[in-house]
């Protein structure tokens, strides 16, 4: 602590009391009968009041600024405003001793030999009270709500705002120790207790986080062996959870009495310690504005500074007669002193810093007889209370050194844990010591005596004395062995020498012209920094001792602890950082700078030791920018951000310098870019040696991509390029990249294009693209897709007919569009005509599919097959029954009509069964023309014409009367029953039924003598002969019950037919004789009256001979079933078909 003088008058009588105006630009001096009014600043006598008739006593300033009070021993007190206007006046009965004002409420408190007064500007009265002996001194709470009277007779009597005593204080020394100055503590809790609420959560972090407790049994330990504690500093507490008692301990009212003594009571009554010792009488007592510290003075003529808790730290200022008054200018250090003589004296007090450092633990003072040691790192805090004023402290590793008044303390850790906090008590040396410097080394401390250095032992000897040309202005342990550390020390002479503590001799390590303010050595002990008294920062390599670089406003200086060449220095109001020979960074930062660890700067700003953290960007880039990547990626580690990381990582990346790139996306997790690396590292293991090829992928990963496709195509990789350009979707830039190269590549990237607007939902735009592209089939899927049918015409009538893939596809997207009429256009086109007929099949288009497979049979079965199958779907069995049997499918078609003919025998549609069994008997017919299936089908042919004639003939008995069968060869009348079926019972002729009315047509039946082919007999019959006409008689003949009408042939006429000659018989014969012709007969014959059946092989034709030609007999030519040809045109006109085989009149085929 150094104390200055800043001004100082004399007045001409005693000043017995003064007062500070709240702002501190006015001091306020009871000086005789009258109130000086100064400035602080200067010293100036502003105005001397003139009001009272005696000499003033007391005066006292409102909290709030706008008046202050005075009291003298004319009776009188007298309220003046801030502008030095008396505005009130009253009186006691006695001379004023003291006043004083309510901080919070403005009250007035006037005290006097025998009573006290309270007055406020809201009362007209002023109420008064008794007091028991002669008050001599008075103070309020800090929240106002109590009144501490100090008495003559050594009482002291607490009262409430009211004037009621609530706590009386009686002292052992009574009337010998009268009470003659008090003051409360002005660190009240209503300030921390408003303070508190606003920090309430802070409040409670900060006290956990800084302060860890120290085990009871260091405490007891160090406090009963030593006499200084170490233990953790007592956590503050949010005042508003306090009961009463708790409350107490924030109001602390010391009290200075004539017996020499120093106390403090709780507002409860209780005193807190005991009594301090002055020797000499306290006439006046206060404390600092936040009760850190308090002033005394008194008979021994100087100015005492007292810790809070009494402990003497120093003296303020001497004086030539005893202190009456002495007070401290609101919210500073400066002190104030009233004397007897009328000595009025204005001091600054300086509090130095007293602290030390090593690496990241800070020890410092507090409060000036408590030390503090910090880590950094953790902020975690332990305090020392040492209990005395603490001159100098000094902190190495493990060891903490303190200097007292009378000892020096040595404390060590209690483990070599980097965190742990705990320190005791190693060893003590006790003996008073003057030093300017304190230096403890792990086992000996050095004390710096101006130009001379001691190492003494821990027990106090001295081991070793070193003299220096000059007086040393800095020192520092650099480290080294336990008991053989050496000492960095600059001289003001601008000598700087190493010392080892174990060494008489100093080592010079250079020499400049200016003094040594700071200094500190590279990690490597290659360089040393020197702060000079000119504030310029000096860099040396110590072994050529040549001047590498010097940096102006400098005051102090720190290297990197883990980086060679990064130092920073601060003055000015900034911090610099430099690293290498590179310019110098700067950034705002008040203090001094005394360590540098990692990217963490420990700064000292008045007496506050912070660390920094701060980022080594602008060092990094500059490492950078010459391409010194090892060296950037070593600033990078010590602390940098995320984005500095990535753009070191870019930055090697781009140099190449894979192993950096590497450790730094690492860092930043970036596993794109590690597989990146890892690629070209596989690739350069195989031998690629292209080192473009390597930077071009590196900036297409950055997004480089103009540069990396010009480093593709210097490489000779251009399709690198365009992949790189396609696969981004920059296919104009892919186009301007090819330019006019080989038209291949162009349409490569036109169908990428293509195929990226088709994926991002663009179809139109992907269609043109496709189509300039010439892929055709993309650009018909996506039409199709969509149903964009006139598109799909566009392309198929641009495509030439040798394109046979598109061509088909527009084809099915014009079906599954249901556009049949361009399917079939399209499929006509290339020809495909077996596609174009299943187009008509699908579509039902059956006329367009007829006419094709009349053109082009191969196609029938593609055609008739479905036809049927579409017949039969819809209920139309026996069209679908023909289309079978056209289609060559003739197990289907004998399907069809047996069932056909089974649903209508069970239907009793007896008709429509003997049609159909017709039908199937020509079905096997047909089938019967395949060798293999002759015999079986020809079986199956003539079964089913018996069935349809059965049926047929039966759906003519249930209709008609029945008739008696008439054999037309012989004239014989058969019987209905006749057990030989359907011939005569006399010449075994066949009888030949109508197919409508059943009754026995007159036919017979002849076969042609062998030789005679078909197409002969039927020329020989076309010949058609004249022959005689003659005439047929008919006779009645009337016999029993029944009367018949025959025909009489003469044998004139049968002799003129060749035929009827051929009709005789042997009678009575079983065997039935066919009737056999000749040519000569076939000649005979007229055309009219033969009927044929041209039955198709391998069937034989059947030739039938009518006897009656007048009446006129019709065949089908379909079935060659036979009808009465009335009852044939009459069916006809009714159904428009053959009623035997449903053959339609107007049906050309056979």
């Amino acid at each position: 602590m150094r104390v200055v003088l800043t001004w100082r008058d004399k007045a001409e009588q005693c000043i017995y009391d003064l007062a500070f105006k709240p702002d501190g630009t006015q001091l306020i001096l009871a000086a005789g009968n009258r109130l000086l009014v100064y400035d602080t600043s200067d010293g100036t006598l502003l105005q001397p009041l003139k009001g009272h008739k005696d000499t003033v006593y007391c005066v006292a300033y409102a909290k709030d600024g706008k008046r202050f009070a005075s009291g003298s021993a004319d009776k009188s007190v007298i309220i003046w405003t801030s502008k030095l206007e008396g505005i009130l006046k009253y009186t006691h009965n006695d001379s004023i001793q003291c006043v004083s004002y309510n901080p919070v409420t403005h009250q007035l408190a006037s005290c006097s030999s025998n009573d006290f007064g309270l007055w406020s500007p809201e009362q007209k009265s002023v109420s008064k009270h008794k007091s028991s002996s002669k008050i001599t001194c008075c103070s309020w709470t800090n929240d106002g709500q109590y009144l501490a009277l100090g008495m003559f007779n050594g009482v002291i009597s607490i009262r409430n705002k009211n004037g009621e005593e609530k706590v009386k204080i009686e002292r052992p020394g009574g009337s010998l120790s009268p009470i003659w100055s008090i003051c409360w503590n002005p660190s009240s809790r209503w300030e921390r207790f408003w303070m508190n609420r606003e920090n309430e959560d802070a409040e409670e972090v900060i006290v956990n986080r800084y302060f860890q407790e120290i085990p009871s049994t260091l405490k007891s330990a160090v406090y009963g062996s030593q006499g200084s504690e170490a233990e953790e500093e007592e956590p503050e507490e949010d005042d508003s959870l306090r009961d009463d008692n708790s409350e107490e301990h924030n109001d602390i009212l010391a009290v200075a009495d004539w017996g020499q003594k120093l106390s403090f009571y709780q507002l409860s009554g209780k005193q807190i310690g005991k009594d301090r010792s002055l020797n000499f009488d306290p006439c006046c007592v206060s404390y600092f504005t936040k009760g850190e510290y308090i002033l005394l003075g008194g008979s021994d003529k100087q100015v005492s500074l007292f810790t809070k808790d009494g402990v003497r730290l120093g003296t303020v200022g001497e004086q030539n007669s005893w202190v009456w008054t002495c007070k401290v200018k609101p919210d500073s250090n400066y002190v104030v002193v009233g004397c007897q003589d009328g000595t009025i004296s204005f001091y600054q007090l300086i509090f130095s810093t007293v602290h030390g450092l090593y690496k990241d633990r800070y020890a410092y003072r507090d409060s000036m007889t408590d030390v503090i040691v910090q880590h950094l790192i953790t902020d975690q805090k332990v305090r020392i209370k040492c209990k005395e004023l603490v001159k100098k402290i000094a902190i190495y590793k493990n060891r903490l050194a303190i200097q007292l008044p009378e000892k020096i303390l040595i404390y060590e850790l209690y483990s070599d844990d980097s965190s742990d906090m705990h320190y005791r008590v190693k060893e003590k040396i006790v003996r008073k010591f003057e030093c300017n410097l304190l230096v403890v080394c792990a086992d000996h401390i050095i004390l710096c005596q101006e130009k001379r250095l001691q190492c003494l032992s821990f027990s106090g000897v001295k081991e070793r004395e070193w003299q220096m040309e000059s007086l040393i202005r800095y020192i520092k342990v650099i480290g080294g062995p336990p008991g053989r550390e050496g000492l960095l020390v600059g001289l003001k002479n601008g000598q700087i020498l190493k010392i080892f503590v174990d060494n008489l001799f100093a080592i010079v390590l250079l020499k400049q012209a200016t003094a040594v303010r700071c200094l500190d050595m590279s990690a490597s002990r290659n360089k040393l920094a020197v702060v000079d008294e000119n504030d310029t920062c000096l860099v040396y390599d110590i072994y050529t001792k040549e001047l590498l670089f010097q940096e102006p406003n400098a005051n102090s200086v720190a290297w990197n602890t883990q980086c060679e060449d990064m130092l920073c220095f601060s003055g000015g109001g900034y911090l610099n950082i430099k690293a290498s020979t590179f310019p110098v960074h700067q950034q705002k930062l008040q203090g001094f700078v005394v360590g540098y660890n990692g990217s963490k700067i420990f700064c000292l700003h008045v007496f506050s030791m912070s660390a920094v953290e701060v980022p080594q960007s602008a060092p990094m880039y500059q490492y950078l920018d010459r391409k010194l990547f090892k060296e950037a990626y070593q600033i990078a580690c010590l602390g940098v951000t995320d984005t500095d990381w990535r753009e070191l990582a870019m930055e090697a990346l781009e140099g190449l310098e894979f192993e950096t790139a590497k450790k730094a996306f690492t860092r930043v997790q970036d596993l794109r870019y590690l597989e990146l690396i890892n690629s070209i590292e596989e690739r350069k293991k195989r031998g690629e040696p292209n080192n473009d090829l390597f930077l071009a992928d590196v900036f297409s990963y950055q997004g480089k991509f103009h540069e990396a496709a010009k480093l593709y195509k210097r490489s000779g990789h251009e399709n690198l390029a365009l992949d790189m350009y396609t696969d981004l979707r920059m296919f104009e830039y892919a186009k301007d990249f090819l330019g006019s190269g080989d038209p291949k590549e162009t349409k490569m990237l036109i169908t990428k294009q293509a195929d990226w607007a088709r994926n991002i939902n663009e179809p139109k735009a992907a269609v043109e693209m496709y189509i300039s592209a010439g892929e055709h089939v993309k650009a018909i899927e996506i039409s199709g897709d969509h149903g964009w049918v006139d598109t799909l015409i566009d392309i198929a009538r641009k495509l030439d007919k040798a394109e046979r893939e598109p061509l088909l596809r527009c084809a099915h997207y014009f079906k599954k569009l249901d556009n049949p009429g361009y399917a079939a256009e399209t499929y006509l086109k290339i020809g495909d005509l077996r596609s174009l007929i299943q187009l008509h099949v699908e579509t039902q288009r059956w006329d367009e599919a007829f006419a094709l497979g009349e053109k082009h049979p191969e196609f029938k079965d593609d055609i008739y097959v479905p036809y049927a199958q579409w017949l039969a779907e819809n209920d139309r069995f026996e069209e679908a029954q023909k289309a079978f049997h056209k289609a060559g499918r003739q197990g289907e078609a004998v399907r069809v009509l047996e069932q056909l003919t089974h649903n209508a025998v069970v239907e009793s549609r007896f008709n429509d069964a003997a049609c159909y069994y017709w039908m199937l008997s020509m079905q096997c017919l047909d089938i019967a023309q395949d060798p293999a299936q002759k015999d079986v089908m020809l079986s199956k042919f003539h079964h089913f014409q018996h069935l349809a004639e059965l049926y047929h003939g039966y759906h003519a008995i249930q209709r008609y009367t029945e008739l008696v069968p008439l054999c037309y060869r012989c004239s014989t009348n058969n019987p209905l029953l006749n057990n030989l079926g359907n011939v005569c019972i006399n010449c075994r002729q066949p009888f030949v039924f109508s197919a409508s009315s059943y009754e026995v047509l007159h036919l017979v039946e002849f076969y042609l003598e062998e030789g005679i082919t078909d197409e002969e007999a039927v020329s020989l019959i076309d010949l058609e002969t004249p022959r005689h006409k003659h005439e047929n008689k008919w006779q009645e003949i009337t016999s029993n019950n029944f009367q018949t009408l025959r025909l009489d042939e003469t044998m004139d006429s049968m002799g003129d037919d060749p035929f009827t000659a051929k009709l005789s018989f042997e009678q009575g014969g079983s065997e039935f004789v066919p009737v056999v012709v000749s040519r000569s007969v076939l000649r005979s014959m007229s055309r009219r009256d033969v009927l044929i059946k041209r039955w198709p092989p391998p069937l034989q034709w059947q030739y039938f001979r009518s006897l009656l030609p007048d009446a006129s007999i019709t065949m089908c030519p379909s079935c060659f079933q036979m009808f009465h040809s009335e009852d044939y045109e009459l069916l006809v006109l009714q159904h428009t078909c053959c009623p035997y085989c449903r053959r339609r009149v107007d049906d050309p085929s056979p």
